[in-house]
Formats: structure tokens, C-alpha cells, sequence
């Protein structure tokens, strides 16, 4: 099982009773990998102590806050067993759900199945606008992504190693499950809300352009199209500019004239912004900087040797 910390203090002993319990009834030998994400709070203490307590549980601390994509990556990069579970620790999702995803994995020849939100949670702005990021993100992504899909999933080896292989260091990690491919299925889940949402509107925004910059090139196309069609009226416009000179003798003031600058300087605009999107992630990209930097990975024999006493 792999799950990511970042402020969970508050759950962690749960999560990991309720983990273990459902993780020894479908396979008595597993592990439990906690990423640390640089959790401000006192969710790596306890990680740490259930470490020393359980020869199963294994801690990575980054170096500091990475974000939780990455963070899911490196815990999966980790992973050694032949099924990975990955889950939130902030029991929004329920462990137990391992034991359903299970019989669905062994009962189907699928290489993935993943929790989807029968009834997003939340407000009715968050609901609005994830129905809006899902509908405008498969408008522009040549891979769809299933609409209101969960982290929980329960994967087998073959899948995460391909997974792990994309080397992204901008990455959006829902758009990466579905690239992947394999055979998935998707199973209707009903999540809790344990937490306030830290996804804010100017998040959720950033979030959407992350998404459609990194793993489609529509968006530059349909710029090169917008353009296309902008020249039409501007042609369009001045041939009736030169009907109405021959035919009255009278052309329009100014307000036209001003009203199109605006137009064609909004859309060179964006025009210019969104490559600048582009082109800031291929800056990014071609420096090949890790996603993320291990301070240290703690198991309960590292734990016991830095413990020990020296002379």
C-alpha cells in the first residue's frame, strides 16, 4: 500500500489499524509506504513510531513539499509487491475498500481498478467546478479521464512499472493513469469529507492548465484555428467596409475600429500566453531535474541501527 502525509497527523493511527486489518485479509504479506510530503504537522513523528512498531511499515521524507502528484509517484516508484493499493491517509476514502477492489481485480482480467465518486463531494461551487474541469479537460486531452475519479486504486505490478516510467517533472497524475493505459474498470465509491478542501478556485485553475498543457497539444491547435478564423471577419469586414464606401459614400467612426484593436490585441494575448505555457514546460522538462528529493527513507531496521549506541 502506498499513501501520501501531509497534514494527517490527526489520522494516521487510524488509517493504519484500518489498513492493516484490511490489507492482512487479502494478503497476509504486504507493506505500508507513508511519503512524508513535508507535512508541517506531526504526521512524520507518527509515522515514525508506527515504523518502529511494525517491520511492514516504511517511511519516505522528502525534502520538502513537493505536492501530492509527486509525491504519489514517488511512494509508487518504491513499491515492491506484485498488487499496490494506493489511498489518501485522510480516511476520505475508506481502506476497507481493498477487500472490494480485490474480488474485482481477481473476478475481471484488468490491469487496474480505480474508485470513482458516485456524488462528488462538497460544495455546490466545488461540484460546479469539477464538472467543469472534467468536461473542458477531455474537450482538449486526446486521452479521456473518467469524470470525478478517485486516488484510491488497486493496481497490479506490470501497470505500476509502466506508470513509474513517464519521468514527467510537471505532472498531472490523473491524466497519467489514464496515458498509461492497460485494462482498467472503475468501481463507484462514496467519499467523506474528514477535511476543508485546500483546493482553491486560483488551484483548481492552475491545476486545469497543468493538465491540458501537459498532455495534449490541442490547445495549440486550436489557437492555430482561432486565428484562422479571426482573419475570415477581419476579411469579411473590410469588404463590407468597401461595399458600404461605394454603395452610401459614408464609413462607420471609430467605435468599430477600436472595438476590433481590442479583439485582435486580446486574442494575440492569449495567443502568446498560452506558448508561453508551452514553452515554459519544455524550459522545465529539458532540465531534467528530479521530481522530487529524498531527505530519507526510514524502516525499522534503519531505525534501530541509528538508535544503537557508539563509541
Amino acid at each position: 500500500m502506498v499513501t501520501t502525509l501531509y497534514r494527517s497527523a490527526a489520522h494516521v493511527e487510524e488509517f493504519y489499524r484500518r489498513m492493516t486489518a484490511a490489507a492482512s485479509r487479502v494478503a497476509p504479506d504486504h507493506e505500508l509506504i507513508f511519503v512524508d510530503d513535508g507535512s508541517p504537522d506531526d504526521s512524520l513523528k507518527v509515522a515514525l513510531t508506527l515504523c518502529e512498531r511494525d517491520p511492514r511499515v516504511s517511511v519516505i521524507e522528502l525534502s520538502r513539499n513537493f505536492g501530492h502528484h509527486r509525491a504519489m509517484m514517488t511512494g509508487l516508484a518504491r513499491a515492491r509487491g506484485e498488487l499496490v493499493f494506493l489511498i489518501d491517509s485522510d480516511l476520505e476514502e475508506q481502506p476497507e475498500w481493498l477487500e472490494m477492489f480485490a474480488d474485482r481485480l481477481r473476478s475481471s482480467d484488468v490491469d487496474v481498478v480505480y474508485g470513482v465518486q458516485e456524488k462528488r463531494k462538497g460544495s455546490w461551487f466545488e461540484r460546479a467546478t469539477g464538472y467543469l474541469f472534467y468536461r473542458l479537460f477531455n474537450a482538449l486531452s486526446e486521452v479521456p479521464m473518467p469524470q470525478n475519479v478517485s486516488t484510491v486504486r488497486l493496481m497490479k505490478r506490470r501497470y505500476v512499472r509502466n506508470l513509474v516510467a513517464h519521468r514527467d517533472r510537471e505532472m498531472f497524475i490523473a491524466g497519467l493513469w489514464a496515458l498509461t493505459g492497460f485494462r482498467q474498470v472503475a468501481v463507484p465509491v462514496a467519499k467523506t469529507s474528514t477535511s476543508p478542501t485546500t483546493y482553491t478556485l486560483g488551484r483548481r485553475v492552475s491545476n486545469f492548465l497543468d493538465a491540458a498543457t501537459s498532455l495534449s497539444r490541442r490547445p495549440l491547435v486550436l489557437v492555430f484555428y482561432l486565428g484562422f478564423v479571426v482573419v475570415l471577419i477581419a476579411m469579411a469586414g473590410v469588404a463590407y467596409l468597401i461595399y458600404e464606401r461605394i454603395a452610401s459614400g459614408f464609413l462607420p467612426g471609430w467605435t468599430s475600429l477600436i472595438v476590433s484593436v481590442w479583439l485582435l490585441g486580446g486574442l494575440t494575448l492569449f495567443s502568446i500566453g498560452l506558448i508561453g505555457l508551452y514553452l515554459s514546460r519544455i524550459f522545465i522538462e529539458t532540465k531534467r531535474r528530479p521530481y522530487t528529493v529524498i531527505r530519507q527513507v526510514y524502516r525499522q531496521a534503519t531505525l534501530a541501527r541509528s538508535d544503537a549506541p557508539r563509541a
